[in-house]
C-alpha cells in the first residue's frame, strides 16, 4: 500500500470502552494523520463511534484496510491478532495493544507477518510511552548495576462493588491479572534487567499471581499481579535496588496521552524503518514469558 504524502491514513479495528475512551480521542486529536476509519464486530458501535469522530464506519474490515496506511487494534488479545496478520498482508502498519495474543502461536503469527510483509509495529504498552514513565524506564536501563526489583499491579476490577466497564470483558474475566496487568511489569522490568532467564510462579487470592524472575544481568524481581484486590489495596509499583541505590517508578499521565506518544512511535519506525523497541517481536517474548508462567501455575 503507498502512504499518502500528506497524513498517513490510520483507521480503528475496535468499539469497546478501550478503543471509544482512548483510541477514537487520541486519533482524531492527533495533527500527523487521517482517523480514516472505524471498524468493529458490532457495527452500531462502530457507526456511532465514527460519528463522534466525524470519520467513516466500515463494515467490511477488508474495505478499511484498503483504505488506510496504519491500523491502530483496541480487540481482545485472541481477536486481534489474526486481524493484525491480515492488517500486515494488506500492507498496514500496526499499532498494536497489549497482550499480542494470549497464545505463543498467536503471537508468532503476528511477529511473522509483520516481518514477511515489512510493515512497523508498535505495542501499545502505556508505560513505555507514557510521559515520566518512558523517559524512567529508559534512564534506568542506562544506569545498570541493578541487583533487585519488585513490581505490584493491584487492581480492584473483579472486587465486589467495581463498576468498571472492564469488569465484563470476557478475556479479563477468563485469563485475569496475569495477562492484562502482566504486561505493564514486564514492559518496564525487561529494558532494565533484561531478559527473563527463568520463571517461577504461585497463586494468591482470586485471580492473584505472584512471579520470581530471573534476568540475563544477573538481577531477579518479583512480580504480584491482580484484579481482585479491595480497592482500598489497589495501585502500582516498581521498585528498584542496586548500586545506585534505590529508584521508584514515577506516575504517569493520561493513557490518551501515552497513545498518542505511541502513534509518534509508528510513524517514526515508517519513516525510518528502524524497529521500535516495543515492536511485535517484544510483544511476541512478553507473550513467551506469560504463557511460562501460566504452565507453571497449572492452568
Amino acid at each position: 500500500m503507498t502512504e499518502s504524502l500528506s497524513k498517513p491514513r490510520i483507521g480503528l479495528l475496535g468499539t469497546g470502552p478501550w478503543a471509544a475512551g482512548t483510541h477514537g480521542p487520541a486519533l482524531a486529536a492527533h495533527p500527523g494523520i487521517e482517523f480514516a476509519g472505524v471498524w468493529g464486530r458490532r457495527p452500531e458501535a462502530a457507526a456511532a463511534l465514527a460519528a463522534a469522530h466525524a470519520t467513516t464506519a466500515y463494515d467490511d474490515v477488508d474495505a478499511l484496510l484498503a483504505a488506510c496506511d496504519a491500523v491502530a487494534i483496541a480487540l481482545p488479545p485472541d481477536v486481534q491478532a489474526p486481524l493484525a496478520v491480515r492488517a500486515a498482508a494488506a500492507g498496514c502498519h500496526v499499532l498494536l495493544d497489549k497482550p499480542v495474543a494470549t497464545t505463543v502461536a498467536g503471537a508468532r503469527e503476528v511477529a511473522g507477518a509483520t516481518e514477511k510483509a515489512g510493515v512497523a509495529s508498535v505495542v501499545f504498552f502505556t508505560l513505555r510511552f507514557a510521559t515520566g514513565t518512558a523517559r524512567w524506564t529508559a534512564e534506568q536501563g542506562a544506569v545498570g548495576g541493578w541487583f533487585t526489583a519488585h513490581a505490584r499491579w493491584l487492581g480492584a476490577l473483579f472486587s465486589p462493588g467495581a463498576d468498571s466497564p472492564y469488569a465484563v470483558s470476557p478475556w479479563r474475566g477468563e485469563k485475569g491479572a496475569l495477562w492484562d496487568v502482566g504486561p505493564h511489569a514486564l514492559s518496564v522490568l525487561l529494558p532494565v534487567l533484561g531478559d527473563v532467564t527463568s520463571v517461577t510462579a504461585a497463586s494468591g487470592p482470586g485471580d492473584t499471581v505472584h512471579l520470581v524472575l530471573c534476568h540475563a544481568s544477573g538481577a531477579s524481581s518479583t512480580v504480584t499481579l491482580s484484579l481482585s484486590a479491595p480497592a482500598g489495596a489497589a495501585g502500582a509499583a516498581v521498585e528498584l535496588r542496586g548500586t545506585a541505590g534505590v529508584a521508584a517508578l514515577p506516575p504517569w499521565g493520561s493513557a490518551a496521552g501515552a497513545f498518542h506518544a505511541a502513534v509518534d512511535a509508528l510513524l517514526h519506525s515508517v519513516r525510518t524503518g528502524e524497529a521500535h523497541p516495543c515492536d511485535a517481536a517484544f510483544g511476541l517474548r512478553v507473550t513467551e514469558i506469560l504463557a511460562d508462567a501460566e504452565a507453571r501455575l497449572g492452568r
